[in-house]
């Protein structure tokens, strides 16, 4: 987290996946990937994230996982069959736009990362 913020600088704004119940949906992973699995700290990274990007000017905000790699960057469409993770590749049904599937679910959190800009700029316009 320190490394993140000290090379992105000051007015970042950090886009992370809400991932609050993931061990819930983890858990149906077979025992022995299990561990690998659910033992990540995406809690403790957030915390620490916040926590530093707050003492630089930044921000952290914490968005809706669902569909983040399902979804096409390029047109929108929407599938679970977008994307096999089995290969880590994403294809979207409707266009054909073709990705690392981890790609895509970074593009998308980049574009939520916009959205979240634009409607706190339409904010700052009204006031």
């Amino acid at each position: 987290t320190k490394a993140l913020v000290e090379h992105y600088g000051q007015n970042t704004l950090f886009v992370l996946e809400d991932l609050t119940n993931v061990r819930q949906s983890t858990e149906r992973v077979r025992i022995n990937n299990r561990y690998t699995t659910v033992s990540w700290a995406f809690y403790q990274f957030r915390q620490m994230l916040e926590y530093k990007a707050k003492l630089n000017q930044s921000i952290v905000i914490a968005v809706d996982p669902k569909y983040t790699s399902q979804t096409c960057p390029k047109c929108g469409h929407i599938e679970k069959t977008n994307r096999d993770k089995k290969n880590h590749i994403f294809c979207c049904k409707n266009c054909g736009y073709q990705s690392n599937d981890d790609r895509i679910g970074a593009m998308n959190l980049w574009r939520r990362g916009l959205t979240y800009i634009e409607k706190q700029n339409s904010k700052e316009v009204v006031e």
